[in-house]
């Protein structure tokens, strides 16, 4: 089979799912034919996973309908879509480690003779499943033995073992190099050559392009469309996943930043020169001044909050160099990040930043009071002058210093976050994603704080994936795609269509 064919293999038609205040799809299409790589494509909350979740029986659906090659069909747990032939295979690899290769393939439909399994004839089913993915390997061995790549390659060949019709890869490089990456291209072909409709679920724009037939795009819930993808120029595909008009985007986007600065005259506080992760992100370079913002723009998984959990210490660098003041250092730790005068406001506030069964009090003062240690403790009195003074300067809507920081409103939570670390009075202060989840009311008072801590002569990175926050915010913005930086933007040359240009060709201005 040279291609997809004319007939549709799957059929998704007017999906709508809610949950208790979110509608997560609203009357979306899906096709998919045989022999086909269909990329899903879309932000945070864009609805693809609620689709998937819908198709393989996660989720009941609240209206339409889903037609496997013609016959309706309406699976109630991910068991019976396997057994119908739609089987998926996750981000994070779900196999068994201490299972050998041939027990994870078979798992649950392993061959017996009078209550007693057959190992031979297992390992020969496990090995012509491996055949036909074009890897020969010992499948007695255990599965922790082999590389992510290998361990990738199991999970589809327990999927094709079932006589998977439509096969699902879930963001399936993000643990990948370049060379596995086109070690399971190759495959990807050629199961497609087998008749094998592959929906590829991915955030890397390049991929995308290198392996996909169609490409559907989605945005909040909703179709935005379905295109061919030799068809569809990548400055537009961007565009549609974060909501813009493509007509707006022109090449010559230089309109000037309206709100633009003089570059500091300060020297830069922190260099990044080269710095790299494998598997993360390669060779960002930047420098951060006092009394000025810089933006970290990209799309979801282009490397943004890879590069700060770098700078923070969280994840360890393996190429590339960080200078403060001039010097040298080796980040190996949040701990070392914050003696350096850091601060770091990740993106998930609730999972990884407010503690919401703490007062206001204490989320403020947790680390202030980290750094101090237990043996040097801060008096009842000390802590609640400082709490108040935060809460007065940033306009914490809260009824006192002791209310639980979950009964706030999201914006007042972000502002919580900020106090937290402005009590260790920090000198750079890292935001991801430091408006998400709140209302345009509270972004405005984001973004006005963010401009007065600016002022008083704080380095700031700011990550952002609305693009106008980031025009407003930042007197310099480095562009990321795919786990690499591929522009950086200061001054006049600040827009969102010079963003967005540097996103779709890989490359811009660097000043």
């Amino acid at each position: 089979m040279g291609g997809p064919s004319d007939s549709a293999l799957l059929e998704m038609r007017g999906i709508s799912k809610s949950f208790p205040g979110v509608q997560a799809l609203d009357i979306v299409d899906f096709t998919l034919r045989r022999g086909e790589v269909h990329a899903l494509m879309g932000e945070n909350g864009a609805g693809k996973s609620t689709l998937i979740k819908v198709l393989t029986g996660v989720y009941p659906l609240d209206a339409g309908s889903v037609l496997l090659e013609g016959q309706a069909v309406k699976p109630a747990s991910p068991m019976q879509a396997e057994a119908m032939g739609i089987s998926t295979v996750y981000q994070e690899v779900n196999l068994i480690p201490h299972l050998s290769v041939a027990e994870n393939i078979c798992l649950g439909r392993q061959p017996t003779r009078l209550g007693t399994i057959r190992w031979g004839l297992m390992a020969r089913r496990a090995e012509a499943a491996m055949a036909r993915l074009a890897l020969a390997i010992d499948v007695k061995r255990q599965v922790s033995g082999y590389s992510i790549a290998i361990q990738q390659m199991v999970s589809i060949a327990r999927a094709l073992d079932i006589s998977a019709r439509v096969l699902i890869l879930d963001e399936p490089t993000s643990s990948l190099d370049e060379n596995e990456v086109e070690q399971l291209f190759a495959l990807m072909r050629r199961l497609r050559e087998q008749g094998i409709g592959i929906i590829f679920i991915t955030h890397f724009l390049d991929q995308a392009y290198r392996v996909s037939d169609c490409i559907t795009v989605l945005r909040n819930g909703r179709l935005v469309g379905q295109y061919q993808a030799d068809q569809l120029p990548r400055i537009e595909l961007i565009a549609r996943m974060i909501g813009k008009d493509p007509r707006e985007i022109v090449p010559d986007a230089a309109q000037g930043h309206p709100y633009a600065e003089a570059e500091a005259a300060s020297e830069a506080f922190v260099v990044l020169d080269g710095l790299g992760r494998r598997g993360a992100v390669s060779s960002v370079s930047m420098a951060l001044r006092r009394g000025q913002v810089v933006g970290l723009a990209g799309l979801l998984g282009s490397g943004r909050t890879e590069t700060v959990k770098l700078l923070f210490g969280i994840d360890r660098a393996d190429s590339g160099t960080i200078r403060v003041e001039g010097k040298g250092v080796t980040i190996g730790s949040p701990r070392r990040a914050i003696r350096l005068g850091f601060a770091f406001i990740p993106e998930d506030r609730r999972a990884a930043g407010i503690i919401p069964n703490l007062s206001v009090r204490e989320n403020i003062m947790l680390a202030l009071q980290a750094g101090r240690g237990a043996w040097r403790r801060l008096s009842g009195r000390k802590q609640a002058e400082m709490v108040e003074k935060f809460i007065r300067a940033l306009d914490i809507r809260t009824p006192g210093p002791e209310q639980l920081v979950a009964n706030l409103s999201g914006g007042n939570q972000q502002k919580v976050l900020v106090a937290r670390w402005l009590a260790t009075e920090p000198r750079l202060l890292i935001l991801d994603e430091p408006t998400r989840g709140i209302d345009v009311g509270a972004k405005a008072e984001i973004e006005k704080l963010i401009a007065r801590l600016r002022r008083m002569g704080m380095a700031i990175l700011f990550i952002s994936s609305e693009l106008d926050e980031v025009v407003r915010t930042s007197q310099r913005v480095v562009v990321l795609r795919d786990r690499r930086q591929v522009a950086q933007l200061a001054g006049g040359q600040i827009s969102e269509q010079a963003i967005m240009q540097a996103m779709a060709s890989g490359g811009a201005a660097s000043c």
